[in-house]
């Protein structure tokens, strides 16, 4: 096929196009020193520090006595190192820290709608979550220590019953792999799979967001409630009596769906509910304020000259007219969209780039920034 963009050593040599055409959910790709000498990026300790947080997502899971067992963080108390079978897992690193961001946006070959975050699993020797599968893309990256991934294309996806995890009933091995640091797995949606650490070891898993079209629906459902307008009131001056007072009428019936059936749902109305639904922070997500935050002429004059950058919690999108952020949408003109489907794109401006920034949009940055979505780039 006719290559478009450069050859990835994170996709093993081959192009974001080629990978999409013959392995996105279709099948697996191991690649051996997707990014070569990788070292972990936080040591144990600090991922400790972090799943005992109040504001971080983390889950301890552990196999004793033959016995799963799941707990929901802070995680404030972890087992001894020196014993096996567990693992601790710390849910969208990279809203909490820059190297994991960074690491999370060397993925960008795909589209920010679709990526969603990077888990960290620490496990001791023995340590994983049992044979499982995923209802999203996800690549598995080896950070420290040695991981075994069995795997397989099995269609059979019947859980255990009873279980604080989903756990396959039936899974039988396909394919086995050894993965060392540097080294990432990709499985497609709904591929089992099974991974054990055999000394102590750190995956960084990259998941792709994927919601199910009944919680779209729902969500829509829910936007739709907020922007419709049906004037009037139902009435009936034909109303006859009726033979049988307990029935529903077909002609109340079919003036109801007349004036429901005016509700329509245009395209604009979806990309608005689809940008601010993809855009919406997770629950666990908080922003922080400034703690004295600069007036607006102060913040506009530090931005023109240094630049501004999203924060690490901050979701933008953008399509057509529409900008998207945080779960908040605007309408803007051309000019001003320019610069702000940059900002979308690089997640910073610099002081050129500040140069075309209008007076709305620097007005917006300052509201940003004094929200917590929006940082000062510091020389």
């Amino acid at each position: 096929m006719k290559k478009t963009s450069q050859a990835l050593t994170l996709l093993g040599g081959i192009t974001a196009e080629e990978f999409f055409a013959t392995y996105w959910q279709k099948k697996p790709l191991l690649i051996r020193q997707a990014i070569p000498g990788f070292k972990a990026l936080f040591s144990p300790e600090e991922l400790f520090e972090m799943a005992a947080r109040d504001d971080v997502e983390s889950r301890l899971i552990c196999f004793f006595d033959q016995h799963w067992d799941m707990q929901n963080g802070p995680i404030d108390k972890i087992p001894l190192k020196q014993k096996k079978d567990w693992t601790l897992l710390v849910q969208g690193v990279n809203l909490h820290q820059e190297k994991a961001d960074a690491l999370l946006r060397q993925f960008r070959f795909a589209p920010d709608a679709r990526l969603d975050d990077l888990m960290i699993s620490y496990a001791r020797e023995g340590g994983g979550v049992g044979p499982h599968f995923d209802s999203y893309d996800v690549f598995l990256l080896q950070a420290h220590g040695q991981r075994r991934w069995q795997i397989s294309a099995q269609k059979d996806l019947s859980l255990i019953e009873g279980m604080p995890l989903k756990i396959l009933r039936n899974f039988v091995c396909d394919q086995e792999f050894v993965l060392e640091p540097g080294d990432m797995l990709y499985l497609p949606p709904h591929y089992a799979h099974d991974g054990v650490a055999l000394n102590e070891c750190m995956t960084y898993s990259i998941g792709f967001r994927s919601p199910s079209f009944q919680e779209l629906g729902e969500n829509f459902l829910q936007f739709m409630v907020d922007t419709i307008e049906l004037p009037g009131r139902y009435s009936d001056p034909d109303l006859t009596a009726p033979k049988d007072p307990a029935e529903i009428s077909s002609a109340m019936l079919e003036k109801v769906v007349h004036e429901l059936n005016k509700i329509t749902l245009s395209k604009e109305d979806m990309a608005i509910f689809l940008g601010e639904y993809l855009t919406e922070p997770k629950a666990s997500v908080f922003f922080e304020s400034p703690e004295n935050p600069l007036t607006p002429k102060r913040f506009a004059q530090a931005a023109l000259k240094n630049g501004v950058s999203l924060a690490l919690k901050t979701q933008m999108l953008y399509q057509g007219k529409h900008i998207f952020i945080n779960g908040e949408s605007f309408k803007v003109g051309r000019e001003d969209k320019l610069v702000l489907n940059k900002l979308a794109n690089q997640r910073h401006l610099d002081a050129k780039d500040m140069a075309e920034a209008s007076d709305d949009v620097l007005e917006a940055f300052c509201i940003w920034y004094e929200d917590g979505w929006l940082n000062l780039i510091k020389k």
